[in-house]
């Protein structure tokens, strides 16, 4: 078998990787376990490791150490790409191809299982889903969302503590965390939550489209009610007229515009409009990768995805992707299904109408209650003097 990882690392994408090569290692029918360094891109480049030369130690030690083991890559595949791939596995002796990754991912390894199987060459193409975006369709959630989602309600709690602080000093901040076009990230910022008035007091997500004037009024009355006012706004917000409230400085491989400075944007707002100090926090990648806030319900979710990955391929799978179902009943569990590659290629799964409250500006308990048995452990909890004067 070979095994990639491709796009955004996150804090569990190795427990993925792991999980499969555990699994290979005992079927005695899988006599090679190959890493493609750099996704996609090492087996068109031929740079291949033999993982079975990996000690266990190194194995246990990669499944609590975050970012990408084998090197990731964010590379769309050209039109005789897939064939090229094809000709080196097929050199190999490569029978199971696992591709550990988000939406363009599952695109790629798409295209490899149709080339692979237009050829009549038997190869099993299973993907393993990845994405702290938590936007890939067909699965109720994606690894590695839940230790970012845990951070970012975290980042939240500990950011706003400084705020409400100093309230004279800087009212508002602005908050930026990723997710590309969905809001499942911003809103997990709402976990940390004890009572309504906590924050954050606004969460600004890609499925509405953004409204300077209502934000501007919201922010003002925030203020003029608590004293302080804490924003949290995804990377990517769009307007009315579709336009990206960010910076859009070029595409990625996949044509997925890349934007920036989103908070930047709203404290220019906030000081332009309103006359009010703000500022902004943008965590950056270590929302995606710290490693002391990893759920241990995350990773042990995308080690499984892993095992699972490699289970169906030597059953005889191909041109899937692993997917996590969500038990019924009141105690969380998970198990895991099986989904089309091609359903999942370049599609999105949006936050439901109903995890958003009537202003779209917060979250509903439907939400915070999909979302808290992912994150692992509780939340920490702040402590509040009763502040009584004298």
């Amino acid at each position: 078998m070979i095994i990639g990882q491709s796009g955004g690392p996150t804090a569990v994408i190795n427990a993925s990787l792991v999980g499969a090569i555990h699994e290979a290692q005992r079927i005695d029918a899988v006599d090679g376990i190959y890493g493609a360094l750099n996704g996609i891109e090492g087996v068109l480049e031929r740079r291949i490791v033999d993982l079975r030369r990996e000690s266990p130690a190194t194995l246990n030690a990669l499944l609590n150490t975050p970012s990408a083991a084998l090197g990731s890559c964010r590379y769309k595949l050209q039109p005789d790409d897939p064939e090229r791939a094809l000709n080196v596995m097929r050199d190999l002796g490569v029978r199971y191809f696992l591709y550990i990754g988000g939406n363009d991912s599952a695109d790629t390894a798409h295209r490899v299982a149709q080339t692979a199987n237009k050829a009549g060459y038997d190869l099993r193409v299973i993907g393993i889903p990845k994405t702290i975006d938590n936007d890939l369709p067909l699965t109720d959630h994606c690894p590695g969302y839940g230790s970012a989602a845990r951070f970012v309600a975290v980042a939240t709690m500990d950011s706003a503590r400084c705020t409400e602080a100093m309230p004279t000093h800087y009212p508002v901040k602005i908050i930026e965390v990723m997710g590309r076009y969905a809001g499942w990230l911003a809103g997990s910022a709402a976990l940390g939550k004890r009572t309504p008035d906590d924050p954050p007091h606004l969460l600004y997500i890609p499925e509405r489209p953004f409204d300077k004037d209502a934000f501007l009024k919201r922010v003002r009355m925030t203020v003029r009610k608590r004293g302080y006012c804490v924003v949290v706004v995804a990377e990517h917000l769009i307007d009315a007229e579709g336009n990206q409230v960010g910076e859009v400085y070029g595409v990625d491989a996949f044509g997925h515009p890349l934007t920036a400075g989103v908070a930047d944007t709203l404290v220019d707002l906030v000081r332009g409009e309103l006359g009010l100090r703000a500022r902004s926090d943008k965590p950056g990648d270590m929302q995606r990768m710290a490693t002391m806030h990893i759920s241990k319900t995350d990773r042990d979710e995308a080690y499984l995805a892993g095992r699972m990955a490699m289970r169906y391929a030597v059953r005889g799978v191909t041109g899937k992707m692993v997917t996590l179902v969500r038990a019924t009943g009141s105690r969380y569990a998970c198990e895991t299904g099986l989904a089309d590659l091609e359903s999942i290629a370049n599609e999105q799964k949006q936050l439901p109408a109903d995890y958003l409250d009537a202003d779209g500006t917060g979250v509903t308990q439907a939400f915070l209650d999909y979302a808290r048995p992912l994150i692992g452990d509780p939340l920490p909890e702040h402590g509040q003097l009763r502040a009584e004067r004298i």
